[in-house]
């Protein structure tokens, strides 16, 4: 597991950089991806010594940075609607649920896990407002929604085994992290002329 999770996030990186061969594509979405996808990698090195409790504030703040990268990045070749304020309801309505469920556990992380909730949650956010962007394609669309659904849902799992039960198969947060990491990526690859 020590070379897999850091190589597979490499193999991701390799997808949203080999968009830059294409005839058209966008040098700001795959750079800032990119940008995204190393500190997640940082992060998934940090993760692996998650036990220590510094290791795991370190892999946090590398991916509330890839977080907020993205972020921008979709609000850059994005667009702001009146769909925002109800995506942004929704989220907060989520992460206020799952913060009553972890909140017993969270001792010293406390501020540290709400701000990486709401950055995560702006994050999602800004994906599902790619829906009424003129730059994006209607598969890009999906790709960058269904891929920032499933880290959000990757993040949840990590958090709820931290925070509320652990669990024997934990590891299978690793399945909608790496999906969609690799949704997103994909997507620098299906810019239409």
């Amino acid at each position: 597991m020590v070379i897999l999770k850091p190589l597979s996030t490499l193999l991701v990186i390799t997808v949203a950089l080999l968009s830059l061969l294409r005839p058209v594509h966008s040098p700001t979405y795959t750079v800032g991806v990119t940008v995204g996808l190393v500190l997640s990698l940082g992060g998934d090195i940090a993760l692996l010594f998650e036990e220590h409790r510094k290791a795991f504030a370190v892999g946090l703040g590398l991916f509330l940075l890839a977080h907020a990268t993205y972020a921008v990045v979709f609000t850059l070749l994005g667009r702001v609607s009146p769909w925002d304020v109800l995506s942004i309801a929704v989220l907060l309505g989520v992460g206020a649920g799952f913060y009553v469920l972890i909140r017993s556990n969270l001792g010293r992380m406390t501020a540290p896990v709400i701000i990486y909730m709401l950055v995560i949650s702006a994050m999602v956010s800004r994906a599902a407002a790619t829906l009424v962007s003129f730059t994006f394609s209607a598969a890009q669309v999906a790709m960058i929604l269904a891929g920032a659904l499933l880290f959000y849902l990757s993040d949840g799992l990590l958090a709820a085994n931290r925070f509320w039960k652990p669990w024997r198969y934990r590891r299978i947060g690793l399945a909608p992290y790496y999906a969609g990491q690799f949704l997103i990526a994909l997507a620098a690859s299906y810019f239409v002329p």
